[in-house]
């Protein structure tokens, strides 16, 4: 009887656990433009893993999903979110302990996106716009991705040379995770990397060497400007300009 109790728990869990990324309740719709930071708390407030930001429809065949940065208070998404979501995209949101390494980040986001493409036959192609240490995760599917599924990454101010070497999180990660920047693509796969001027990009600025730029084979380079909007283009800006750029 024991056992058998124990099998309907497990079952429970599981069921519990796959729902996290069916069903949020952080929506797009309840995003406020006039509170980013409210917004942005619910958003980071999120479990860990893959979520949709709104219900499926049959018109979607795009499965859209952002990766925030590593210290992320969810705020620099809402606006970009909002202006890439339109009636073809399934827009979606990975949280992620950013205190793990990108590969295991990478793994597990990677099972959830190929879950879904098993069990949502709409989706014809697959979008990853990653941000800061997001962007390394995305970077990471360039030479990985074995799915038929079209896919195209956007790594948007990312340092995908590897950590910067400014913070004691940054030296353990360099002792105890193997990253290896990308350096071919997928013929199945677009990448985009969208680059901040360093000198005007809070999180590079102090650094001799721009921590964004890597040679990748095949890959489209855009250089952000200085400003935007009336204001200076920096880190967490980016990601507002590049979601207007692509939805141009």
């Amino acid at each position: 009887m024991k056992k058998y109790q124990l099998f309907l728990y497990l079952i429970f869990a599981c069921t519990l656990i796959n729902a996290t990324y069916i069903k949020s309740g952080t929506q797009i719709s309840n995003f406020d433009l006039d509170d980013v930071l409210k917004s942005g708390r619910d958003l980071m407030s999120l479990d860990y893993g893959l979520h949709y930001l709104e219900e499926k429809s049959d018109s979607q065949n795009t499965l859209f999903i952002g990766v925030h940065g590593s210290d992320s208070q969810g705020y620099e998404w809402i606006y970009p979110l909002i202006t890439i979501n339109d009636s073809s995209n399934l827009t979606s949101f990975f949280r992620y302990n950013d205190n793990i390494c990108p590969e295991r980040a990478y793994m597990n986001i990677s099972k959830e996106i190929i879950s879904i493409l098993d069990s949502n036959k709409n989706i014809q192609n697959v979008v990853l716009m990653g941000h800061s240490y997001g962007a390394m995760i995305v970077a990471l599917f360039s030479n990985k991705w074995i799915n038929e599924t079209p896919l195209t990454i956007h790594a948007v101010a990312g340092p995908l040379t590897g950590p910067i070497s400014t913070t004691f999180k940054s030296s353990l990660f360099r002792n105890i995770c193997e990253y290896s920047p990308p350096k071919k693509l997928k013929d199945n796969v677009n990448f985009f990397q969208w680059r901040t001027i360093k000198e005007l990009d809070g999180a590079f600025n102090s650094l001799e060497y721009d921590p964004q730029i890597i040679d990748v084979k095949g890959s489209n380079v855009t250089r952000l400007p200085e400003v935007y909007n009336g204001r200076r283009l920096g880190h967490n800006w980016s990601l507002s300009w590049v979601a207007e750029e692509i939805t141009k």
